[in-house]
């Protein structure tokens, strides 16, 4: 039996992490804290049940999405998630319930339900928008008599935690210096290139030796070849971008889907990711892609600790597994491996995060992130990102922030050449090799974006 919580803790909690859209009404909730002791017979996953089954209920009826409308907005959405830690018992046969819905665009809305009735038969009589993409038009605030209202939450924002929404502009520059060169050498190095989310202006590139701008196949990802000799050694490989970025959501792309299906040495499918990924989606009762990568995505957060400890930064899902920890690369293979397993193409990209809170300066490294594919789009995530804020952790489900540029997609790049280590593993930093043996080069991003933003 699940404790029951008395209103006044869950909402206390909830005004922490709670979630979305539209001018709610600031009328009173009206109601009490205390829970009567004849409640204690409905359970918590009986509130659950009710509003899973008037959410499906409504899904149906609107022809397969939730439809919600008022002054100025009309949304037809799909079940992201319930908020189990937030379902109360608020009284006699009154009940409260905190859902998260998504729009085709990947914009995530979330509710607050009112419900009354008994177990089996609940009907929602309220309905207030919270937050959209986690930032909140209201927050709850109890009166002196107990009872709880809404109060609005004005010029939200969530830059101070690292996010620029709609677009960003900023110069670029990736800078590495090579060591001393025993003999000859080769180098493979990103090039960031345009999309339909990044437009990007080659400014400048000055490096030594014989260059090559080569391709690999089957991620299309470009990539400067450099052929070095001993009298390379110490010279710098400076490459400057202008760039222009826009907010990523989800979106449609044909991309051939099969290809994110299948393993890779270090992103394995099936065997324990299938169980662990199988008994996640049973235990939070999720029966749609959407709902099953928002459980596979909750569940990364859950387990995984961010620490740079170990053998981290590989990427290597059953290091995630075993060790529940690391960089952004392990939460992102783990929940690409997780995701797969449980019959979702998931996909990697690596590039790097530009600060939000000041206009020049160094970026701390390189920073990855993934997208799953649902709803015939492909939606954008961040877990390492939602794991350090959680309050941030609706808005990484479904987007990317605009302060950021994109080097490289795809795990076990295959260029021609191809290294003689193999496959690179995901292309951030250079694969620097001389006389086939790897050695590494000192990396330093830095980036200027303009006072005026233009």
């Amino acid at each position: 039996m699940i404790k029951l919580l008395p209103f006044s803790f869950v909402i206390a909690f909830a005004l922490l992490y709670s979630c979305q859209s539209g001018q709610p009404d600031q009328q009173s909730a009206q109601k009490k804290s205390e829970t009567p002791e004849a409640e204690s017979e409905v359970t918590i996953e009986e509130v659950e049940r009710g509003i899973r089954r008037n959410i499906e209920q409504q899904t149906a009826d609107g022809d397969g999405y939730f439809l919600y409308e008022n002054d100025s907005m009309s949304l037809r959405l799909k079940l992201v998630r319930v908020h189990t830690e937030y379902l109360s018992v608020l009284g006699d046969h009154e009940f409260f319930a905190c859902v998260d819905l998504a729009t085709a665009d990947g914009d995530v809305y979330d509710f607050d339900f009112f419900m009354d009735g008994s177990p089996g038969d609940m009907d929602v009589t309220r309905t207030d928008l919270h937050k959209l993409n986690g930032k909140p038009y209201y927050t709850w605030k109890q009166a002196k008599d107990k009872t709880w209202f809404t109060v609005p939450v004005k010029d939200a924002t969530n830059e101070l935690l690292g996010v620029v929404e709609g677009e960003d502009h900023f110069s670029f520059v990736y800078s590495a210096r090579l060591p001393e060169l025993s003999g000859s050498a080769q180098m493979w190095v990103p090039i960031a290139t345009s999309d339909k989310f990044q437009q990007v202006e080659l400014v400048s590139l000055e490096a030594p030796g014989e260059q090559h701008m080569i391709r690999d196949d089957e991620f299309g990802n470009e990539i400067l070849y450099l052929k070095l000799t001993p009298e390379d050694g110490q010279k710098e490989v400076r490459i400057e971008y202008k760039v222009q970025r826009t907010e990523k959501a989800a979106y449609a792309d044909s991309t051939e889907l099969a290809r994110y299906l299948e393993p890779t040495p270090l992103l394995p499918v099936g065997d324990r990711f299938a169980a662990i990924a199988d008994e996640v989606i049973r235990s939070r009762q999720a029966n749609t892609p959407l709902t099953r990568a928002r459980a596979l995505y909750d569940y990364v957060i859950d387990e995984v600790k961010y620490a740079k400890q170990g053998i981290y930064g590989t990427g290597d899902a059953n290091y995630a597994c075993d060790s529940k920890s690391g960089n952004c690369t392990e939460f992102h293979s783990y929940f690409i491996s997780l995701a797969r397993s449980a019959g979702i193409p998931a996909r990697f990209a690596v590039g790097a995060a530009i600060p939000s809170e000041r206009n020049d300066g160094g970026v701390d490294g390189y920073h990855c992130w993934a997208e799953f594919y649902a709803e015939d789009k492909w939606w954008p995530v961040d877990i390492s990102e939602a794991d350090k804020y959680a309050p941030l952790a609706t808005y990484y489900f479904g987007h990317h922030p605009a302060n950021r540029i994109e080097f490289s997609k795809g795990r076990n790049i295959a260029p021609d050449p191809l290294p003689q280590s193999g496959p690179i593993n995901f292309l951030a930093y250079p694969v620097l090799e001389v006389e086939g043996e790897p050695e590494f080069a000192e990396i330093r991003f830095t980036y200027t974006r303009p006072a005026t933003g233009a």
